[in-house]
C-alpha cells in the first residue's frame, strides 16, 4: 500500500511557475512507474506527465517544453515543477503511482493550481 501526498499548488498569474511535490509513503516508491494528472472544471481527467523507477520521463503535448517531472527516491518524493503557465492549466493536479496507461494504483488526494490570465 502506498499513500500520496500532494503539496505545492496555489493561485499564479499567467506566465508564473508552480512546484508540485508528492511525498509517498512506503518502501516500494523507488519500484513504481510515478506521475501526475489534472483534471479541469468540467472535464475528464488526463495525463500530464509520467517518470519510470529508472527515471525516463513522458510528457502530454500540451505541457512538453513548460512542466518537468522528477523524483527523489531516497526521499520518496516526486515533483512537478510548472513553468509558464496558462489559464488552461487551471486544474486539480492529483499524483498517482503505479501507473499503467490511464489509471493507477495509487492516488493522491489532489492539489488546485488556478492560473489567472
Amino acid at each position: 500500500q502506498v499513500q500520496l501526498v500532494e503539496s505545492g499548488g496555489g493561485l499564479v498569474q499567467a506566465g508564473g511557475s508552480l512546484r508540485l511535490s508528492c511525498a509517498a509513503s512506503g518502501r516500494t516508491f523507488s519500484t513504481y512507474t510515478m506521475g501526475w494528472f489534472r483534471q479541469g472544471p468540467g472535464q475528464e481527467r488526463e495525463f500530464v506527465a509520467r517518470i519510470t523507477r529508472s527515471g525516463n520521463t513522458y510528457y502530454a503535448d500540451s505541457v512538453k517544453g513548460r512542466f518537468t517531472i522528477s523524483r527523489d527516491n531516497a526521499k520518496n518524493t516526486m515533483f512537478l515543477q510548472l513553468n509558464s503557465l496558462k489559464p488552461e492549466d487551471t486544474a486539480v493536479y492529483y499524483c498517482a503511482a503505479s501507473i499503467r496507461g490511464a489509471n493507477a494504483d495509487f492516488w493522491g488526494q489532489g492539489t488546485q493550481v488556478t492560473v489567472s490570465s
